[in-house]
């Protein structure tokens, strides 16, 4: 479908690389690209860090009903993306639940969550990090299920600290499993789609600084009805997340001849 220019839904007409081409002198390309790959880097600077935090504390045992604190994070996981997104629209008004709390704790002003293309991006961070915190703990608490206690308790007797263990035994134990879940945050951050159509209504937001790449393609595609470009957009998506892919199971050492 890339190679060809659709006339209607039957009639199409090869034109090779032509649709690749008019994909990147799109403005709105560019901008959705970027947009994208911030959010995809922003959820991850959050989504890695705060979780695999979260869940070795979980595993220490010092929290109490651990259990009850596990089912409560994950219960985002669980609702719709559709009533969530409603609801944020909610928060994120000008005098929703967010700037209350920012103006009664720091006194900061209202801010226009919404409707300022410079927020679009922080709005959509939000609700990732509300949504997947709870699966990525899970994900790393799984992994620190593995990692055998004699070696923390060879490590206490030597004299380690908690950081040094943390350090030295959980995170390259944990490679595996981080791994894992940067992978899977990589793709849901590029494919991200639900979140803007439903906080913006079908559009990207104000300026476009909401425009994911996934919102982008389904709006060439069947509002535009441009589904040659849409097709192009969707391979170099598919692209974009196979080499970013690789990188990490090359950077994680999947590949080398020790594995």
């Amino acid at each position: 479908m890339s190679f060809q220019n659709f006339q209607g839904v039957t009639s199409q007409e090869w034109v090779g690389l032509t649709n690749y081409e008019n994909v990147f002198e799109l403005v709105r390309f560019n901008q959705a690209l970027a947009n994208t790959t911030i959010y995809t880097i922003g959820t991850l600077l959050i989504l890695i860090p705060v979780p695999l935090v979260l869940a070795v504390l979980l595993d220490t045992g010092r929290v109490v009903q651990s259990t009850v604190f596990r089912t409560l994070i994950f219960l985002p996981a669980l609702t719709s993306l559709v009533v969530a997104g409603t609801v944020f629209r909610l928060i994120l008004a000008e005098g929703g639940f967010v700037n209350l709390f920012l103006s009664s704790v720091f006194g900061a002003r209202p801010l226009r969550w919404l409707e300022v293309s410079e927020l679009a991006l922080p709005s959509l961070i939000l609700v990732a990090t509300w949504r997947w915190t709870g699966i990525n703990i899970l994900y790393f608490n799984s992994g620190l299920v593995n990692i055998p206690r004699e070696l923390y308790e060879a490590a206490i007797i030597d004299g380690a600290n908690a950081f040094q263990m943390f350090w030295r035994i959980t995170l390259p134990l944990l490679r595996p499993t981080t791994l894992f879940v940067i992978v899977l945050s990589i793709i849901g951050g590029y494919q991200v789609f639900v979140e803007p159509f439903i906080l913006y209504t079908g559009g990207g937001g104000p300026g476009d600084g909401g425009l994911t790449m996934a919102l982008l393609i389904y709006r060439t595609a069947f509002t535009s009805f441009n589904f040659g470009t849409a097709a192009a957009m969707g391979v170099i998506l598919a692209a974009i997340i196979f080499v970013f892919s690789l990188i990490q199971f090359r950077f994680f050492g999947v590949f080398s001849r020790e594995d």
